[in-house]
């Protein structure tokens, strides 16, 4: 039971747990989680941990399949610049080993950005909390948990 699955039980929604068996644990682990469980990358959505120019950090969630545009990130949370978090401090900050960062349950919360195109999807599917597990749950939902914004953070 991972901090990410006790958030969403505590919560009351509607949600599904899917495990598959990891590969050699060298990524991409999303598109990994989408093939192996059999759904489109566009619905398997990854959380990234960002350093800001301000030196908060902050979550950008995007389709496993597409590139963040940091620009993009940095604008939606008012900041000049981002650039990815060190592992480490991704991992203080979230209490999860890259490839596995939930963006439910975390040690603390961090300013959370959604990709819009998620809020189009009936469902979508992000890591569990640790690496062969995902949880599947509705946009609105996921949203509504991690306290985020709908932003626009696409690489065209």
């Amino acid at each position: 039971m991972t901090p990410a699955v006790l958030q969403a039980r505590r919560a009351g929604i509607d949600f599904s747990l899917h495990e598959y068996p990891v590969g050699d644990g060298q990524g991409p682990w999303g598109l990994e989680a989408a093939d192996r469980l059999g759904l489109e990358p566009q619905q398997v959505f990854k959380t990234l941990v960002l350093r800001l120019s301000d030196q908060r950090l902050a979550l950008a969630l995007l389709p496993v399949h597409r590139q963040l545009d940091l620009k993009l990130l940095a604008r939606a949370a008012g900041a000049r610049k981002a650039v990815l978090a060190d592992a480490e401090d991704a991992r203080r900050a979230t209490g999860y080993v890259p490839g596995g960062i939930s963006p439910l349950g975390q040690k603390r919360r961090l300013p959370c950005f959604i990709e819009r195109s998620a809020a189009l999807l009936d469902r979508v599917f992000v890591s569990g909390g640790r690496r062969g597990l995902e949880i599947g749950l509705t946009p609105e939902d996921l949203r509504r948990l991690t306290g985020a914004q709908w932003a626009d953070l696409l690489r065209p």
